[in-house]
């Protein structure tokens, strides 16, 4: 039923006049007129909603108690595959629903109730399906939520016009989900078909391609067009060669297919001349030609809204203030206090210092990268960057200097004066002013162009054996990269990136991995049970210069960092840890594998001339 349907699809392009200048493109005939091309995107919504169809079909089929297993795990297996070709306009119609249907299986808390919801979905299903022996009641009630679920979202399918700028921008979001989530095997972490699934998702470009822009590029740029169905085809073929999940080799089809398909689409958005990106509601940069590229990422998504486009001289006085100590009490400490730039901008130690020389309760982050997440502080208790300067100027342990306090330090000082001026067109006025300065300075610290970037760019070819395979181990059997998604490495959420994850690993108190850390992190927002010992999960880039890792600085090298998720975390090292959130089996890798992976994190240092710092 579901290959019947993808044939018998109608894929064409009618070309005639029409008024709507979202839905045209443009040739000149023979006699130099132009002449508006018409994209019919209705057959394109046909396609997604008879997909999110054919899902609901075979999630109905998981409902007979006769049905064997095997039998239900194929089912399972055309469930996704149909999902997945719906997945790009349903979850981009409807976001909230579309992670229920294929969001995490944990449990979620609702801070409007107190309560705690049993998870639901896809991935939930799958546990369900891939268990010894499958719980029938359990079963039932899952296909029932996630059905609905699913009609939900073929419901927006329907309703929804589907226009130039919510298809571009919602096959933008897929082909981010396909590098950073179908690699890492995050939406099937039991099944491990998520390989698969990404031969799916290209298939299904290219349909929605011939039926709805191929005649556009054909006409336009005929070199497009093969090149875009040359590296479809080859990438599938990639796949073809070996979809088992442990073994995929996800170094070698990012850098040589996938990242030629997103910059061919890129190509084709453009030539296309339907829909051109404007103003600062995406993550993205749509015209990057990968997701790897120094300015692949909208920095202005990730900001405040009243921090938005600073100017240079907004960022230089954001710069000065940084680097300056007389805005603390006593004048002992600024920002590069504890954040140093030949650090990259930690400060080395297990825990920040006070403003007397006193051990804070955890270590000092890097702020390079800091402005790609959605929380800040390790228990993410701040929700802007802007907020979180304003705690470090509250706190009586750091700056001590309440904001209705320090302004009278810039107002006498004649070189501040200046320099507010010429950033705000005015005298100081509000002292929030000067945290948006150090906000828009730090937003600058970023660093996209290390030895890993370069080569999954293809501009060297200078990964070793070693590292390559630390790669693939990291986005694969290790797990890593279903927390630290690529390419922030980050828990910033793709493909939205509106919220940033925290996670409960079990951290211990020392190095000797005896007893569980006693910060409970999170904890202290709700004082649920689930968020005991929460923390934010920060990027790993630039991780090989700024030991000493976790919330605590528990360990010195990453050698005992990889050694800690490799034992399965608390659970794994025998600590009572309910509610962790990675698995506690323990990893299946070898001594050779750990050191790989330790060569790989190193390659994601940036230490050039075109880093911030």
């Amino acid at each position: 039923m579901y290959n019947t349907i993808l044939k018998i699809l109608p894929l064409f392009v009618v070309i005639i006049s029409c008024n709507n200048s979202k839905n045209h493109s443009y040739e000149r005939n023979d006699n130099k007129e132009v002449i508006p091309i018409r994209v019919n995107w209705i057959e394109v919504q046909k396609y997604y909603s008879q997909s999110m169809e054919i899902a609901i079909h075979y999630l109905d089929s998981l409902k007979n108690p006769e049905t064997s297993g095997l039998v239900k795990k194929n089912y399972f297996k055309e469930l996704r595959k149909a999902f997945k070709i719906a997945e790009p306009f349903a979850s981009y119609i409807n976001p909230e629903v579309g992670h229920k249907a294929n969001g995490p299986a944990l449990p979620i808390y609702k801070d409007d109730s107190g309560k705690v919801i049993t998870p639901v979905g896809l991935q939930k299903l799958e546990e369900t399906l891939y268990e010894n022996e499958i719980n029938e009641d359990n079963l039932q009630r899952e296909v029932f939520i996630l059905k609905g679920f699913l009609k939900n979202l073929n419901h927006g399918i329907k309703e929804r016009k589907l226009t130039p700028k919510r298809f571009f921008i919602a096959t933008h979001q897929q082909l981010m989900r396909l590098v950073s989530l179908s690699m890492a095997g995050f939406d099937t972490p039991v099944s491990g078909l998520s390989i698969l699934e990404t031969q799916t998702s290209l298939q299904s470009l290219f349909e929605i391609y011939k039926m709805s822009l191929q005649p556009i590029i054909q006409r336009k740029n005929s070199g497009l067009d093969l090149d875009f169905s040359k590296n479809i085809a080859q990438s599938i073929h990639f796949i073809n060669q070996n979809s088992d999940f442990e073994t995929f080799d996800r170094f070698t089809f990012i850098r040589n297919y996938l990242n030629k398909i997103t910059k061919n689409w890129v190509n084709i958005r453009q030539t296309s001349q339907l829909w051109s990106p404007k103003g600062n509601s995406s993550p993205f940069n749509f015209d990057a030609v990968t997701f790897f590229e120094s300015n692949s990422f909208n920095v202005a998504f990730f900001k405040d809204k009243n921090d938005q486009n600073p100017s240079k001289e907004i960022v230089a006085l954001g710069e000065k203030l940084f680097f300056d100590t007389e805005f603390s009490k006593n004048k002992s400490m600024s920002c590069a206090t504890c954040h140093i730039p030949s650090k990259a901008y930690a400060d080395g130690k297990k825990f920040g210092l006070d403003n007397n020389g006193n051990p804070l309760a955890r270590n000092t982050p890097t702020l390079l990268n800091s402005i790609y997440q959605q929380g800040f502080f390790w228990d993410g208790r701040a929700n802007t960057l802007i907020n979180q300067i304003g705690m470090v100027f509250e706190n009586k342990k750091e700056f001590n200097n309440p904001s209705h306090e320090f302004s009278d330090t810039i107002l006498k000082d004649e070189n501040y004066r200046k320099l507010f001026f010429d950033a705000y067109k005015m005298p100081l006025k509000k002292n929030t002013d000067i945290f948006r300065a150090i906000s828009a300075y730090i937003a600058t610290l970023q660093s996209f162009d290390s030895k890993f970037d370069k080569n999954i760019r293809a501009e060297e070819n200078t990964f070793t054996t070693s590292e390559k395979n630390g790669f693939n181990l990291f986005m694969g059997k290790a797990l890593c990269a279903t927390c630290h998604f690529m390419p922030l490495t980050n828990g910033t959420v793709p493909p939205f990136f509106n919220e940033t994850e925290k996670e409960v690993i079990g951290v211990p108190e020392t190095a000797k991995n005896q007893k569980l850390d006693n910060d409970t992190g999170f904890y202290f927002m709700y004082e649920s049970p689930l968020h005991k010992g929460m923390f934010k999960t920060p990027s790993i880039r630039n991780i090989a210069l700024t030991a000493p890792y976790m919330h605590n600085g528990v360990y010195n090298t990453l050698e005992q960092v990889v050694d800690f998720y490799v034992q399965g975390g608390g659970e794994g090292l025998g600590f009572n840890v309910p509610h962790q959130t990675l698995p506690f089996d323990k990893l299946d890798i070898t001594e050779q594998d750990k050191k790989d992976l330790v060569a790989f994190m190193k390659t994601l240092t940036d230490v050039s001339e075109n880093a911030s710092y």
